[in-house]
């Protein structure tokens, strides 16, 4: 899932150079449509991924929405992070993008997947928002650990 944003443009042209396609919308624009969208191809086999904390953040705060497409379309979360070694880190952006530098090494940190079954209990998918939530935050302290030790 990406952004309707103008900066969203340079992510999805990266995205789309390594074959996969993007579905447009975010918490605050298309959101519904956009959801529905990558629910139908999740379903029909297709990957699916999206930055959890949202448009304007809070940074590294789980929203709601990876739960309930994994909850939609049957399919478990898998959470992960990026850490690189070197980057440059963006100051003016609300989530310090981080833009790794040339031959700087990066490390994937993937935790275990999260299942969310189907129905409409609103306290298990606050369970799982929570499960995920503290999933991500092991996992960046995984990253920054490794970035300490290799700097």
């Amino acid at each position: 899932m990406s952004s309707r944003s103008f900066d969203a443009e340079y992510m999805e042209r990266t995205i789309k150079r390594f074959g996969f396609g993007t579905v447009k919308g975010s918490s605050t624009r298309g959101h519904t449509g956009a959801t529905v969208e990558m629910i139908r191809l999740i379903r029909a086999g297709h990957p699916g991924g999206f930055t959890i904390d949202g448009p304007k953040g809070p940074r590294y705060v789980a929203k709601m929405g990876a739960v309930l497409v994994a909850q939609k379309s049957g399919q478990p979360i898998l959470p992960f992070t990026i850490a690189t070694h070197k980057c440059w880190e963006l100051q003016k952006t609300w989530d310090h993008t981080c833009i790794p530098k040339p031959f700087s090494r990066a490390r994937v940190v993937i935790g275990p997947p999260i299942s969310v079954p189907a129905g409409r209990d609103e306290n298990l998918l606050a369970r799982k928002q929570e499960e995920l939530q503290q999933s991500l935050d092991h996992l960046e302290r995984q990253g920054k650990e490794w970035r300490a030790a290799v700097s």
